[in-house]
């Protein structure tokens, strides 16, 4: 599905962000309609309800399609994907109804010859096995009246789509003048007031410090923790896939059904349950990479409300090929404020640090002052150098746009840019230059980023409009799946 849009993946990287993969690759969407049912409505197209069991079917198949796994069908960012995917298609599907677009008979013969199923269906004489044809999709649930219906269907999102894409911009200069002002090049010269530099210049008083401690208690807090087992199911490279993935939905549906406990799946499939002490909200500590308690699912799973305040097995969660954990969470151990007496070192730091920044801000407004009196003055300023957008040096962020907003006309000038937590940088520009050589990549390069921008743009505002005159409605929140439902 889509075909066309995926030979333009470059003009449409940014805008078709949606499309993980086709729901129906061969048949188009039209069979939709079929898993059209009474369950919890998610979302309404049109009055037109997209169904929690549909988005279980979709979620199923997809899952299939990667490799079989039906822990990923459950996830609720793997369903939100694909809940996303068909809403998308619905607001399509609605526009090209609203619009009454047509398409050719000879497109629709072209496009079919483009099916691999379909060209693996001529003889060597070049007669179509007709028979083969029906028996393909009899076994898909469709007959040829519902094929040729998706096929068409399909056509007709790839023109309203491509007509979207083919987004040029307003002006062709646009894009000369981006590349120029990125280009452009100013010299620039730099005078750095850092707190570090006035730290021998302060010393706070016990008074001081106790002052602050507590009045930025927080700032001293231990985070919580808590001591976790896990039971962790690999693959054996001899085990036989099937045997595995039978495996993989007992390891998931039995740390789900019986989730008081680990000790019930690491009996059943022979695992040892292993524990880990002083897990954060960022992980366990000195853990490998690959170590489970470093997946960030795993701890994100530890710390939600089912595993942390009831204490229940967190889910399977796949955190490499052939590898699933389950974890819970044994003891928590609350966030704790640290008494004086063990941060007094950090207190004193951050104290002095506060002081420093602000000696070292006071000396650069000062200095400030006197450059806009004689901004001629380069005293105390390293030397010189000449940057731009394309080649920033060490500008980054509100430096560089403070430098590059200076009115070229009133030259030399100075700014003052703040660095928090670090003091002042004062900035001098005194030239303005265009590059000797153009290089041509880099304004290509420019323009297709723009043009790509543009079709972004033009992408959403097209989704907007046909989101609200298809009257989507949001009915119930997408939740994830029981343990049984994507693998009915």
């Amino acid at each position: 599905m889509f075909d066309t849009v995926r030979k333009h993946q470059k003009i449409l990287q940014l805008v078709l962000m949606l499309f993980i993969v086709p729901s129906f690759a061969m048949f188009g969407i039209s069979s939709y309609s079929s898993f059209m049912d009474k369950e919890t409505d998610i979302v309404k197209v049109n009055g037109k309800p997209i169904t929690a069991q549909e988005v279980d079917m979709a979620a199923k198949r997809q899952a299939e399609r990667v490799g079989g796994n039906m822990q990923i069908a459950q996830s609720l960012p793997f369903r939100q994907a694909i809940l996303n995917e068909l809403l998308q298609q619905r607001i399509l599907g609605f526009a090209v109804s609203d619009l009454r677009l047509q398409v050719g008979k000879q497109e629709l013969v072209n496009s079919l010859q483009r099916i691999p199923q379909i060209r693996a269906l001529y003889r060597q004489d070049g007669t179509f096995d007709d028979v083969r044809f029906k028996q393909l999709l009899a076994s898909n649930g469709m007959n040829e009246e519902q094929f040729y219906a998706g096929q068409s269907f399909d056509l007709k999102i790839q023109q309203l789509v491509n007509s979207v894409a083919r987004t040029e911009l307003a002006s062709p200069k646009l894009s000369e003048i981006v590349s120029s002002l990125y280009e452009t090049e100013r010299q620039v010269q730099t005078l750095q007031f850092n707190a570090k530099d006035y730290l021998s210049k302060v010393n706070p008083s016990a008074e001081e410090l106790q002052a602050f401690y507590q009045a930025n208690a927080k700032l001293f807090e231990r985070p919580e923790y808590i001591d976790v087992e896990y039971i962790v199911l690999k693959a054996d490279p001899k085990e036989d896939s099937k045997a595995f993935n039978e495996k993989a939905d007992q390891f998931a549906n039995m740390t789900y059904d019986q989730s008081d406990s680990l000790k019930p799946a690491a009996d059943k499939l022979k695992l040892s349950i292993q524990s880990q002490k002083g897990v954060t909200r960022g992980g366990a500590p000195g853990v490998s990479k690959d170590h489970p308690l470093a997946n960030p699912k795993v701890i994100q799973s530890l710390y939600g409300d089912e595993a942390l305040k009831n204490k229940r097995n967190t889910e399977a969660v796949q955190t490499a090929p052939g590898v699933f954990v389950s974890a819970r969470v044994v003891t928590l151990h609350p966030a704790q404020i640290l008494p004086y007496s063990e941060v007094a070192a950090e207190v004193k730091r951050q104290v002095s640090q506060r002081a420093a920044e602000k000696l070292a801000i006071a000396a650069a407004s000062e200095k400030l002052a006197a450059l806009e009196k004689d901004p001629k003055n380069a005293t105390g300023f390293a030397s010189p150098s000449w940057i731009s957008r394309n080649k920033p040096g060490s500008l980054v962020g509100p430096s560089m746009d403070e430098v590059m907003s200076v009115n070229a006309n009133n030259l030399p000038a100075v700014v003052s840019v703040a660095n928090p937590g670090v003091g002042t940088t004062i900035y001098r520009i005194d030239q303005v230059r265009q590059p000797p050589a153009v290089d041509a990549k880099v304004h290509k390069a420019q323009a297709q980023q723009i043009q790509a921008l543009a079709a972004q743009s033009e992408f959403a505002g097209f989704m907007g409009y046909w989101r609200n005159s298809a009257g989507v409605k949001v009915i119930n929140p997408l939740k994830q799946a029981s343990a049984g439902s994507a693998g009915s």
